[in-house]
Parts: structure tokens; C-alpha cells; sequence
């Protein structure tokens, strides 16, 4: 089995973030599964186009995943996203409760979890998902580097 059948949803936040950074947005994505396996929400970064710092593919997607399931509890939810989540993204992760964060590159200036806030590594964090980084690493990195090289 390749990486292809195991992470259909990454390769769905792989889309999201095309589709943003076809809008001119960092190309970021997220998606929210149910515990059903069923996508709930998928999100690309929308913060230049709605003029939004807190625009990030993680909160668009949790946010109306929420909205769907009439909670602001997401018990039971995985979230995948391209790029390791900032402090922001993290600490909403941890008060929407969701069970598994699955994400791609690792951010080495504004990750929340391997490097900067380690929100997750926090004592005051109350809730932690079970985390699985390096997923489709190599697609996620090679869709902002070529974003970022068109930018310079």
C-alpha cells in the first residue's frame, strides 16, 4: 500500500492549499474527518482575500465543522492540515478537542508544536490530540517553497 490509499485526506488538504495559493494565499489547507471517516470541513488559507489574520486553513475548517455538528467540541475528529500548525492554530486544536492532528512540513519559523509555542508540550494545555507529523511532507514543502519563489 502506498502513502496515496493510506492518506486520501491529505491529499484533499494538498487540493485546499492549491486552491488558496491559486487565490494568492499561502497555500495552506485543511480538513476536519468525523469519527464517521467522513470529511466534515476542508479549508484553504483565506486571510488575504477576507483580510483576516486568524484566516488560517485550520480555523476555517474547524470552525464550520463545528457549525455542521451544532458543537464547539470536535471529540472524535481528526484534522489534517499541509503545514504544521502556529501557537494560534494549535491552541484551537486543543479547545476543539480534536482526537488526531496529521500534518505535512514541519514549520521551522511559526510552528506551535515542534518548535516556538510547543503548545501541546505545555502543562497548562488541557487537552492534547495524538499527533503524526511528516505525512506527504515532501508535496506540502514543495507547494510553498515554489508559492514563495514566485513571491520573491
Amino acid at each position: 500500500m502506498g502513502m496515496i490509499d493510506t492518506f486520501p485526506h491529505m491529499h484533499r488538504a494538498l487540493d485546499e492549499a492549491r486552491k488558496a495559493a491559486d487565490r494568492g494565499e499561502v497555500p495552506i489547507g485543511a480538513v476536519v474527518v468525523g469519527p464517521d471517516g467522513l470529511v466534515l470541513a476542508a479549508a484553504g488559507n483565506d486571510v488575504v482575500g477576507v483580510k483576516d489574520p486568524t484566516g488560517h486553513a485550520e480555523l476555517i475548517a474547524i470552525r464550520q465543522a463545528a457549525k455542521l455538528l451544532g458543537s464547539e467540541r470536535l471529540e472524535g475528529c481528526d484534522l489534517y492540515v499541509t503545514l504544521e500548525p502556529c501557537a494560534m492554530c494549535a491552541q484551537a486544536i486543543a479547545f476543539a478537542r480534536i482526537r488526531r492532528l496529521y500534518y505535512g512540513a514541519d514549520d521551522e519559523k511559526g510552528g506551535g508544536i515542534t518548535v516556538g509555542a510547543r503548545i501541546f508540550s505545555q502543562k497548562t494545555t488541557h487537552h492534547r490530540p495524538e499527533i503524526y507529523g511528516g505525512i506527504l511532507e515532501r508535496e506540502s514543502a514543495q507547494l510553498l517553497r515554489d508559492f514563495f519563489k514566485t513571491r520573491r
